[in-house]
C-alpha cells in the first residue's frame, strides 16, 4: 500500500484550490496576485513539513520559518488588496512587509535563537492586525463582489484569529522544546498545518475569487452629477437609488462598493455610511434588494429557469440568491413563483414586498428627482 504523508495531500488539496482560482478568472493573475502567491506559499509550507517530518529531510527545514514568515505578510496583503478602491497596493507600500522574511533569513544564517520569538510576534501582530480590519464590518472589503462580500468577510475574520492561534501554537512548541527537547512539536507542526493551511486555503480562494480586477470603464462617467463628500447622506443615498434605477447597476455580477463610489464621484467609505443610515442595512443588502425585486419581475412575468433568473438579476452565486431570497421573501424562489402563479396576483405581488426602504423627506426627493433626469439622459 502507497503511504502518502498528509502534509502533500494537503499540498495537493491547495494547487487544486490554486487551480481553480486560476480558471474562475482569466485576469485572475492580475486581480487576485497576493491571494495566488498566498495559496502557493501554503503549498509550498506542505511540502517542506512534509519532507522534514515524514522523511526527515533536514536540508529544507531551514525553509519552513522563511516561508512562514512569508505568509503572515501575504495574508494581510491580501486581504488589504480588497480594500483598496480602484488600486492595486503600490511597490513602496508592499515591500515593507518583506521585512520577516529577510529577518529570518538572517537569523537561519547567522543566529537562530531569536527565530521562534520573530515567527510569534509576526502571527501575532498580522493577526490583530486583520482582526482590527474586521472592525467597520463587510463593507470594508470595497474591491470584493458584493455577491460574495459576506463570504470574503467570513474569510477574513476566520484567517486573523487562525492567525493568532498559530501564533499561540508557536509558544505551545517553544515550551515543548524547552520542557521536553521538542518531543510533541512533529506532532503539534503536522497537526496543526494538516487542518490548518488547506482551510486558509480554502478561505483564501473564496475572498480571492470576488476582488474585481479595476477596469479603465469603471471610472465614473463625467455626465454623471458628482458629490462632494460634504454633502448629507440623503442626497448620497438618491444617487445611488438614481444610479440602481436608472442603469439597472445591480445587474452587474462583478459590482463592489469601489465601482459604485467611481460612478458616483464620492469616497467608498461615504457610500458605504450613507447606506447604513439612510437604509439601515449593509450595502451589499441594499443591492441585494434590488436584484431580488428583479428576480421577482422575471419569476412572475417569464417561464425562465430559476438559474437563468438568477443570472439575470446579478446573481453569481445560487446559494447567495436563494439565502437572500429568503431574507427578502421569506420563501423559496421556487415556492415564491409557484404561490405567485397560483394567487395569480401577478406584479402586484412584487409591489406589496418591501424590498427597497426608501429614505423620506423632500431632500431625499429632490435630489433623487433630479439625478434620476440627469442619469436618465446619459444612458
Amino acid at each position: 500500500m502507497i503511504f502518502v504523508p498528509l502534509p502533500f495531500v494537503s499540498a495537493l488539496l491547495l494547487l487544486i484550490l490554486l487551480v481553480q482560482m486560476m480558471r474562475r478568472s482569466q485576469a485572475a493573475w492580475c486581480s487576485n496576485p497576493f491571494f495566488m502567491l498566498l495559496l502557493a506559499a501554503y503549498g509550498a509550507q506542505s511540502v517542506v513539513i512534509g519532507f522534514h517530518w515524514d522523511y526527515r529531510l533536514n536540508a529544507l527545514a531551514p525553509l519552513q520559518p522563511v516561508l512562514a514568515a512569508l505568509i503572515a505578510p501575504l495574508t494581510w496583503l491580501s486581504f488589504r488588496s480588497l480594500t483598496a478602491q480602484g488600486a492595486v497596493l503600490r511597490w513602496r507600500t508592499v515591500w515593507p512587509h518583506l521585512t520577516p522574511a529577510v529577518l529570518i533569513l538572517f537569523f537561519v544564517a547567522l543566529w537562530s535563537g531569536p527565530i521562534d520569538l520573530t515567527l510569534i510576534v509576526v502571527f501575532l501582530g498580522y493577526g490583530l492586525a486583520l482582526l482590527w480590519l474586521t472592525r467597520e464590518g463587510p463593507d470594508v472589503l470595497v474591491a470584493s463582489q458584493l455577491d460574495g462580500v459576506l463570504r470574503s468577510y467570513r474569510s477574513l475574520q476566520f484567517t486573523a484569529v487562525s492567525l493568532i492561534v498559530s501564533a499561540l501554537s508557536d509558544i505551545i512548541i517553544s515550551f515543548d522544546f524547552a520542557w521536553t527537547g521538542g518531543a510533541h512539536s512533529g506532532a503539534v507542526v503536522a497537526a496543526f498545518n494538516m487542518i490548518a493551511l488547506p482551510v486558509l486555503g480554502g478561505a483564501a480562494s473564496l475572498a480571492g475569487a470576488t476582488a474585481v480586477h479595476a477596469e479603465p470603464e469603471d471610472k465614473a462617467p463625467t455626465t454623471a452629477p458628482a458629490l462632494e463628500t460634504t454633502q448629507g447622506d440623503a442626497e448620497v443615498a438618491a444617487a445611488l437609488d438614481a444610479l440602481m434605477v436608472s442603469r439597472q447597476l445591480y445587474k452587474d455580477t462583478e459590482l463592489n462598493l469601489g465601482r459604485i463610489a467611481r460612478k458616483l464621484n464620492v469616497p467608498a467609505r461615504r457610500v458605504s455610511s450613507a447606506v447604513n443610515r439612510i437604509h439601515a442595512m449593509s450595502l451589499s443588502h441594499f443591492v441585494n434588494n434590488h436584484r431580488i425585486r428583479e428576480a421577482c419581475r422575471l419569476l412572475a412575468t417569464t417561464d425562465e429557469p430559476v438559474t437563468n433568473v438568477m443570472f439575470e438579476s446579478g446573481f453569481l452565486s445560487k446559494s447567495n440568491f436563494n439565502r437572500e431570497f429568503l431574507r427578502v421573501k421569506g420563501v423559496s424562489p421556487a415556492a415564491w413563483r409557484r404561490h405567485n402563479r397560483q394567487s395569480g396576483t401577478g406584479g402586484a405581488f412584487i409591489g406589496s414586498a418591501a424590498c427597497l426602504p426608501n429614505a423620506k423627506g423632500p431632500v431625499v426627493d429632490r435630489a433623487f428627482a433630479t439625478l434620476h433626469t440627469q442619469l436618465g439622459e446619459d444612458q
